[in-house]
């Protein structure tokens, strides 16, 4: 869980995006860190056991930093005024399924899967499906899945027309093959973060997606053939 005085602070953090001001509230911001860490600590000690995948994670693996990248953003606040938490096996440079937790004011919201890969991956992917769809589909019609995610997010701007190249319009999993992401993501309400049960329910949550993780990962680390 996150206390109030955290929350409170995002919020007055995002109306008041400027150094200045950070700096004036860096107690503050201290005492979020302080709060943000010890929930990581708190999911990694509930998934842990739960994703042997994850066992080797420390809170800094799970983490970011709370300044922006605004090189080349239209955007030049400095500061993020959400809290992000990543849980995934991927070392640098790997690319991997995970759980993510997103906490936002009116815009919360767990999810997993894979997020718009790099072409090279995307292939795997696909190949990966067009083989053993079978695989696939158990796993996005398993009863607990189809309650918490029902399916993949579907945005029509990452979904082909047609048919992949090298793919035919007939084949039985052309609707998944036309996919470019594969992510799946369940909202919730900020003030659930409050809430001392918050890390046994979003556990219990995301450890769903473990089966899509697998499968994800698995089509990531295959050998080109």
């Amino acid at each position: 869980m996150l206390s109030k005085d955290t929350l409170q602070f995002l919020h007055d953090l995002k109306a008041n995006n400027n150094r200045d001001w950070f700096l004036d509230n860096k107690k503050r911001y201290e005492a979020f860190k302080k709060d943000y860490q010890n929930l990581v600590s708190d999911l990694l000690d509930a998934m842990k056991p739960m994703d042997a995948s994850l066992e080797m994670l420390e809170v800094k693996n799970c983490t970011f930093r709370i300044n922006r990248d605004i090189r080349f953003s239209k955007d030049k606040t400095p500061y993020k005024s959400h809290v992000g938490i990543w849980l995934s096996s991927g070392a640098k440079g790997q690319n991997r399924s995970g759980y993510y937790i997103h906490i936002q004011d009116g815009g919360s919201f767990i999810a997993g899967g894979l997020y718009c890969p790099e072409p090279a991956d995307l292939k795997k992917m696909r190949k990966e499906i067009a083989f053993f769809y079978d695989d696939l589909e158990e796993i996005l019609s398993e009863e607990k899945f189809k309650k918490e995610f029902e399916n993949f997010d579907r945005n029509e701007a990452n979904v082909l027309k047609n048919p992949p190249k090298g793919y035919e319009k007939d084949h039985p999993a052309v609707e998944l093959l036309k996919l470019k992401s594969f992510e799946c993501s369940q909202k919730f309400d900020i003030s659930e973060v409050t809430h001392k049960d918050f890390v046994s329910i979003m556990s219990k949550k995301l450890i769903t997606l473990k089966p899509l993780n697998d499968f994800i990962n698995r089509a990531l680390t295959s050998e080109e053939f």
